[in-house]
């Protein structure tokens, strides 16, 4: 209960809310002071086809500009039990038999946002994707061409657009069977339409290997200090004209942090967990170890371990 002024008692009182009216009442005189109120509140009721379906929920999503209705189109169930089956069937059949020019976009973008919950992507790298895709897609010209491959370079380019970018092998392994080189293909593919509809070239923006650093650390389970300690040196190293993609000097950086720490990690893991393989990881020491004194922070290794380090 809460308190409020009472025009018939000339003071406060405590007041009731009926929450099935919407009427706010006097408790002591029972005068209505406020009707039909509006309760902001959420509505747990379930409005699900199923009795065993426990959802609360009973609005749909929100709109959507890349669909020609807005996303905001009605879909007829499936006939739940004997009673209803003929006339849901049937309306389900005549919804069918209508046009749908969206079918094969909510399709795509339902394959996209399961790919970015896998990925553990957020909305908004999702919804990038979504709209590079429409705008291939409107250009009527990608039929024929791998449906798959070309989701997951949609979803590539957005990482990358995003400043968040994640490698074509990540990418691959949610692809729904699509190879490295399908994905390539269908980017270059992606980047030259975009480039054609615009008249200029597509950013894509810049790859650090310290975009990729936390993520590899985490992977391999490594303590705070070293993940600090990683993060210093992959920037200090872009001081360097070293030769090697931003990946491949990522992996070369954590092999160095872990065998200066008590936590040694076999190269075999770091392969695993970068997705580089072990003798390009080895290469890439190579071209670090001349600079490994400027490069590894001094807080975390004294001159003598330097020393000890395996030479390439």
């Amino acid at each position: 209960m809460t308190d409020a002024f009472c025009t018939d008692c000339k003071r406060h009182t405590e007041v009731v809310f009926d929450h099935s009216a919407g009427d706010t009442v006097c408790s002591e005189c029972g005068l209505v002071l406020e009707s039909h109120s509006i309760d902001e509140t959420s509505e747990w009721r379930t409005f699900a086809n199923e009795s065993g379906d426990n959802d609360p929920v009973r609005v749909g999503g929100p709109t959507n500009p890349l669909l020609a209705d807005g996303g905001l189109s009605t879909v007829i169930a499936k006939p739940n039990g004997a009673s209803g089956e003929f006339l849901s069937s049937s309306l389900g059949r005549w919804q069918n038999r209508g046009s749908n020019p969206d079918r094969g976009l909510i399709l795509a973008f339902k394959t996209i946002a399961t790919m970015s919950d896998r990925l553990g992507l957020v909305a908004t790298i999702k919804d990038r994707a979504n709209e590079i895709y429409k705008r291939v897609e409107d250009q009527k010209s990608s039929r024929g061409r791998n449906q798959d491959a070309l989701l997951a370079a949609c979803l590539y380019i957005a990482c990358r657009q995003e400043d968040k970018p994640r490698t074509v092998k990540e990418i691959c392994s949610v692809a729904n069977g699509a190879t490295k080189k399908e994905i390539g293909r269908a980017k270059e593919y992606i980047v030259k339409q975009l480039g054609l509809e615009k008249g200029q070239s597509v950013e894509m923006g810049t790859i650090h290997a310290g975009d990729f650093m936390r993520r590899f650390c985490s992977n391999l389970g490594m303590n705070n200090q070293a993940v600090k300690a990683a993060q210093e040196a992959v920037q200090k190293s872009e001081e360097f004209d070293i030769r090697r993609s931003p990946i491949s000097i990522a992996a070369a950086v954590i092999y160095i942090i872990t065998q200066l720490s008590d936590d040694k990690k076999p190269l075999k893991d770091i392969s695993v967990a970068t997705g580089v393989a072990e003798g390009t990881i080895r290469n890439s020491y190579k071209d670090l170890y001349p600079h490994v004194s400027k490069i590894i922070p001094s807080w975390y290794a004294k001159e003598e371990d330097l020393k000890n380090l395996c030479s390439p």
